[in-house]
């Protein structure tokens, strides 16, 4: 088992695409949902795919299980899918030392920019990078969970 701790923010410029390091394009989808935890599949590239449980309905921190499945399998998981895929490609970008994850959404989600921190400790505002907006943790309508299986944050539509 491990911890997730993460943090989440909108993204208010395009300065961060100078700095990618990685690119990967991502089908994600649910298979349950239910307060506190969530059964996903997710695609990387075509290639691969892993089975992930999560538990816990902390805004920072949640426990968090991951397994390597069958590519076949979630593809054949694929008609089970409740709500929304999710199409996303993720970019890995550093800043200071930290891995960003930003995520530019696809689909019915296009226009939604997400960027997400997972570090065990507090990073203090000042180091964070300036093409971040505003702090979303908590704010359950940018999960991905939440825009598989509800609508379309105000900010994408």
């Amino acid at each position: 088992m491990a911890k997730e701790v993460e943090r989440k923010f909108l993204v208010s410029s395009p300065a961060w695409r100078d700095l990618v390091e990685a690119d990967i394009g991502i089908l994600q989808f649910y298979l349950a949902a239910a307060p506190g935890r969530t059964v996903r599949i997710r695609i990387s590239d075509g290639a691969s795919a892993k089975l992930t449980l999560k538990f816990g309905s902390g805004a920072r921190e949640r426990d968090e299980f991951e397994y390597p499945i069958p590519l076949a399998d979630a593809m054949e998981m694929l008609d089970f899918a409740i709500g929304r895929v999710i199409e996303k490609t993720r970019h890995h970008v550093r800043h200071r030392g930290y891995l960003y994850e930003v995520d530019v959404f696809g689909g019915a989600l296009a226009g939604l920019v997400v960027a997400e921190l997972e570090t065990p400790e507090d990073v203090p505002d000042e180091m964070l990078p300036d093409w971040l907006d505003r702090e979303v943790t908590g704010e359950q309508k940018f999960y991905n969970a939440s825009l598989a299986l509800g609508g379309i944050p105000e900010i994408a539509a």
